[in-house]
């Protein structure tokens, strides 16, 4: 979980009210969060990564107004018209093609709040937005900007000055030598790069890796110009809806910018249906609509009949069950009584579970590192990268997201793009990762993969890391030449089990890598665990 350390005199003067410390530890630990501590200068929680509104002093406190009933209710947010206009170039769908922004004026900005926004933008960054790949955020000082301002793409020689260098560089030294280019440039795949250009053609920033030099936010600046971008248009919305609620906190003036036609920020609540009864029979309580009412302003979440109103910061109401876990901590854990359940059970561990132990702690003595990648992924990655032929795949319907709309027949794809995600790190590289995939005839397997990466990373490996495995399992094994495309040629074993074939392993095909933008030599193993215990 995130660590936010919050600037205690600025977050009681969002508060409105001076409590002491002990009141704010009951309170703040009751509201959700784990409080780390509280000093004379800062109090430091652990957020759930679900709450990103918290991540800040003033959403901390915003929320934790309504909890303690100072301002309960939907909070307002009075945007106002703007004469700002942005275009954004069609060329940028394919890199990075949503984005947002919003004007905020009169911003009271000192050296505490300026490390302040830093924090929120960074651990925003970190949490919600996945280390930036599916949003990243841009703060600048609005009055050093010409408007109009456009979002386009410029090539790997264009020139600028980024934050934290003194001198003009081209779009592959940053991405090659400025710091914050090494650690963000695996997001950027291709020939050209997103740019903010003012009127002037001054740049602002490089999306998501760095901002501009000339337009960086000091202690002098008063107006922000502040722009989200990214690959899931609701992630970015979100991003934009936290920071420009924080702001309107602060005291600031938020006003609209006019995008090709759209206007954003959008900071409209949305509804969602719930059922009285339906609160009351899961949480065992027996509350009044008005109770029930009541407990939802608590936590800043309106209430229209049966429709809960909710704040467009909210990014973690997705369910009608998640409204019944916001009325549960609003009348408090501490204030249910426990029960014994009518029906005792005595459990242990299922053999799968106990088998699976093994066969992973064998894989760390081989000194491979264990991955949990998503279940959900898409053909992409899964068919076109590995270059198989296309083939039937479990597709969800209407996906939020079109990078998860897949469930994975393979494991090996998932680690392979973990591997893409961390090139930049020393080699070797060795992972595993046990999990479910979806066979051929759509039934739900158990299967393990591994993956190893580093110069001389060859067959011999592959093969006598299986061989290695299977010995410490107890159990036999064979292998027999085969083929398979995302594999070498003459480099690729069929494994087999008491005659049966179970998977693969051999050397990942160079166009392959190449697909994955990995430029060491890689081994690949993948085979069904579920058929080890027949």
């Amino acid at each position: 979980m995130p660590t936010v350390n919050l600037d205690k005199k600025r977050f009681l003067k969002y508060l409105d009210r001076d409590y002491d410390d002990e009141f704010l530890k009951e309170r703040i630990a009751m509201l959700g969060t784990d409080l780390d501590s509280i000093t004379e200068t800062e109090i430091i929680v652990e957020a759930f990564p679900n709450r990103p509104d918290l991540l800040s002093e003033a959403g901390m406190a915003r929320a934790l107004r309504g909890f303690i009933g100072i301002e309960t209710g939907l909070p307002a947010y009075d945007i106002k018209k703007g004469n700002w206009k942005v275009s954004v170039d069609h060329k940028v769908k394919k890199i990075r093609e949503h984005a947002v922004c919003a004007v905020a004026k009169n911003v009271n900005i000192d050296s505490a709040y300026l490390k302040s926004l830093m924090q929120i933008q960074e651990k925003l960054h970190v949490t919600h937005s996945r280390n930036r790949k599916m949003a990243s955020i841009g703060m600048y000082d609005l009055d050093t900007i010409k408007f109009p301002i456009k979002y386009t793409t410029v090539q790997h020689d264009f020139k600028f000055t980024p934050l934290e260098a003194t001198k003009e560089m081209t779009v592959k030294q940053i991405l090659k030598e400025h710091p914050k280019g090494k650690d963000y440039a695996h997001l950027l795949v291709g020939d050209e790069y997103p740019m903010w250009i003012d009127a002037q053609g001054q740049v602002l920033s490089m999306p998501p890796i760095i901002n501009s030099a000339e337009t960086a936010i000091t202690e002098k600046t008063k107006n922000l110009f502040i722009d989200v971008t990214g690959l899931d248009g609701k992630v970015v919305d979100q991003a934009m809806s936290i920071i420009v609620a924080l702001l309107h906190d602060h005291g600031a003036t938020i006003e609209q910018v006019n995008i090709n036609g759209a206007i954003t920020p959008n900071m409209a609540p949305w509804e969602m249906k719930f059922d009285y009864k339906y609160i009351n029979k899961f949480l065992g309580l027996d509350l009044t609509d008005k109770e029930i009412k009541k407990h939802l302003e608590r936590m800043r979440i309106g209430v229209r009949g049966d429709m809960a109103v909710v704040p467009a910061y909210r990014t973690d109401i997705l369910h009608p069950r998640d409204l019944m876990e916001e009325v549960a901590i609003s009348y408090g854990y501490e204030n249910f009584e426990a029960e014994i359940p009518n029906v005792s059970t005595v459990g242990e561990e299922q053999p799968a579970t106990v088998f699976q132990r093994k066969l992973a702690e064998a894989c760390v003595g081989l000194g491979l590192l264990e991955c949990l990648s998503f279940h959900l992924s898409n053909e992409g990655v899964l068919i076109e990268k590995m270059d198989r032929e296309p083939r039937p795949l479990l597709k969800v319907t209407n996906p939020v997201n079109k990078d998860y709309d897949t469930i994975r027949d393979l494991l090996m794809p998932g680690l392979l793009k973990v591997l893409s995600e961390n090139k930049h790190h020393e080699l070797p590289q060795k992972l595993f990762e046990q999990g479910t995939v979806v066979d051929e005839k759509m039934n739900e397997v158990t299967s393990l993969a591994i993956v190893s990466s580093h110069a001389t990373a060859g067959y011999d490996e592959a093969r006598s890391m299986v061989e290695a495995i299977f010995r410490s399992l107890g159990k036999p094994v064979a292998f027999t030449q085969d083929t398979k495309p995302y594999f070498m040629p003459g480099r690729t074993a069929q494994i087999a089990y008491q005659g049966e074939h179970i998977g693969y392993c051999g050397e990942i095909h160079p166009k392959v890598l190449n697909n994955f933008g990995l430029e060491n030599p890689a081994i690949g193993i993948e085979f069904n665990v579920d058929r080890l215990l027949k």
